[in-house]
């Protein structure tokens, strides 16, 4: 594994070869959004990364926090990638308790086998709306 620790590597560069993101666009798009914090702050794509930085992480519902543990700017196998960085075990209860809750709110709450017709939407939506519509 190539190492810089000299200089360092950009963040959005960091997140894609940590296979936290799919291209590095994606990981820049994710960091100027706000959805990753950089040691409890927001940053730009292009902070540098620094061992022992703490991330969070936002991916659709879950978000992860992690410890950096290797610095590295090549995009490797995931074998090698999960060992850049070590999930903090709060973060992992608290995702399973969210992937939980969203199961049993699914189990709950099941889909129809069908879209409601144009009178089932009116109806529908005047239920929502009290009587208008």
């Amino acid at each position: 594994m190539k190492e810089k620790t000299a200089e360092g590597v950009r963040l959005d560069k960091w997140l894609w070869a940590a296979r936290f993101y799919k291209t590095r666009a994606v990981a820049r798009e994710m960091v100027e959004g706000g959805k990753v914090h950089y040691n409890g702050q927001r940053s730009k794509p292009s902070k540098l990364v620094e061992l022992h930085a703490v991330l969070t992480l936002r991916q659709g519902n879950d978000e992860r926090t992690v410890s950096v543990l290797g610095i590295t700017e090549q995009r490797r196998p995931a074998a090698e990638a999960s060992q850049l960085y070590e999930e903090t075990a709060e973060s992992i209860a608290k995702r399973e308790k969210v992937a939980l809750a969203r199961k049993m709110n699914a189990l709950s709450m099941p889909h129809p086998d069908r879209r409601p017709d144009k009178k089932e939407r009116r109806d529908l939506m005047k239920f929502k709306h009290g009587g208008e519509a």
